[in-house]
């Protein structure tokens, strides 16, 4: 295996910490609520919300460190923040105590939106680039799936099962920490710190064969300097592509249905056993889904997969919808939801951290990524929190009437406005989209 790939490879596992914390709550969703007798309020926007916020948090701050401490220091951080919130939630004795160390995950789930699809994106070649930065959405659904079959597995241990559920993170957040040491930092943000020698050992680690001066040069001549921001008049369209892909993935309803995907399958009418079977289901389709998108990224390009998931979730969004209007019962809504888990993941699940990662220079990416990340988590947490309460007030039928119609302003946008950045190496697409 040659060192991107392995070091890609093992930076992406903090993927797979953020797909597990993300999903590992939805299987003590309704437990913890009976548990601490709370409100639908209070149960959405603290018990189940407050990793979100951390989110949020970790999400608009995590470029600072990405950009101060580098990529490598801050990913080793995030794999403390996920060992201690699995150990700390799995512990609580209280509502307020269990949101805290959610909320510390959280915190290394933004920030590994950041750290991660950067690192990999500036280690990568060019014509790799797409599926190598795409190995982190896999992770990602790789530990969406170990949550779900995990909850399924432990949901049978009794009355702290929920514990049990929470506190198994802990494992893998160690392996990860204990792998990311590993890693060299990455050359381009050693570049930015006037680290030129380092630079150039990492990138002869990288690829013997290349001619490392070239390499440098190239590095170095990316549009703008140090001093300027991401709100720069010249980076106007870089800040809007980050924009409206952030908004669109979670205006298609992804995060509601991860995380009350039992919840959404019992008010379709299913048991809650078959609830948490299905929950499995939509895990292992997220899985083949999003290998099916990684081997097209860089052949069939980043607007063509878009396209083909718009539509996707057109058709499957509208059908959900109908089912509940409709009553159609059975395993229709499953069957409906694996189609919409599909088209998620061969569209935007595969696209939306390699594109932003492609899209700012070298010493603004952590900062773009930073505004993209905040945008997708913000809306992540608002969406999710208010479920149970739009579910009793609205329904079902109208909440996902609403995803699809915004699905079809995704399709408009990405015909529209949306670039192909396939094959091009970071430094022109800087050029390029630099105004």
């Amino acid at each position: 295996m040659n060192k991107y790939t392995l070091w890609s490879t093992t930076v992406a596992l903090a993927g797979f910490l953020f797909g597990f914390d993300t999903i590992v709550i939805s299987g003590a969703d309704e437990t913890l609520q009976k548990l601490w007798q709370s409100d639908d309020t209070f149960h959405g926007f603290v018990v189940m919300g407050m990793a979100l916020w951390g989110t949020v948090i970790g999400a608009i701050g995590g470029g600072i460190p990405t950009n101060r401490f580098g990529r490598k220091n801050t990913l080793i951080a995030i794999g403390i923040l996920f060992l201690i919130s699995a150990l700390g939630s799995a512990l609580a004795s209280d509502a307020y105590t269990f949101a805290f160390f959610r909320f510390i995950g959280g915190l290394g789930v933004g920030a590994s939106t950041i750290a991660a699809p950067a690192y990999i994106s500036e280690i990568s070649p060019s014509n790799k680039r797409g599926q190598l930065v795409a190995r982190y959405q896999f992770s990602i659904v790789l530990g969406i799936v170990v949550a779900f079959l995990s909850n399924y597995l432990l949901s049978n241990m009794g009355t702290d099962a929920w514990r049990w559920m929470m506190g198994v993170e802990a494992l893998p957040a160690l392996i990860y920490c204990l792998l990311v040491v590993g890693v060299p930092a990455s050359p381009r943000w050693l570049l930015t710190q006037g680290r030129e020698e380092e630079a150039a050992e990492v990138l002869h680690r990288l690829n013997p064969s290349s001619d490392v001066q070239l390499l440098l040069s190239d590095f170095k001549s990316q549009p703008g300097n140090n001093h300027e921001t991401i709100f720069s008049r010249k980076y106007a369209k870089p800040l809007a592509l980050v924009f409206f892909i952030a908004f669109f993935n979670q205006f298609s309803g992804i995060n509601a249905l991860l995380y009350y995907g039992p919840r959404i399958f019992k008010e379709a009418g299913l048991e809650t056993s078959s609830a948490l079977l299905s929950s499995v289901g939509i895990g292992a389709v997220n899985l083949i889904f999003t290998l099916i998108g990684m081997s097209l990224i860089d052949r069939m390009g980043r607007k063509f997969l878009m396209r083909i998931g718009s539509w996707g979730y057109i058709v499957s969004l509208s059908l959900v919808s109908a089912s509940f209007f409709l009553n159609w019962g059975g395993i229709t809504v499953p069957i409906l939801l694996f189609m919409f888990i599909a088209s998620h993941a061969i569209g935007q699940g595969a696209v939306i951290w390699v594109f932003i990662a492609e899209l700012f220079p070298t010493h603004l990416r952590a900062s773009g990524q930073a505004f993209g990340s905040s945008v997708h988590w913000v809306l992540a947490a608002l969406i999710p929190s208010f479920i149970p309460l739009l579910f009793t007030s609205i329904g079902a039928g109208s909440v996902f009437a609403l995803f699809a119609a915004m699905m079809i302003l995704q399709l408009i946008w990405v015909r529209m406005r949306m670039p192909e950045t396939k094959g091009a190496s970071l430094e022109e697409l800087s050029k390029e989209l630099a105004s």
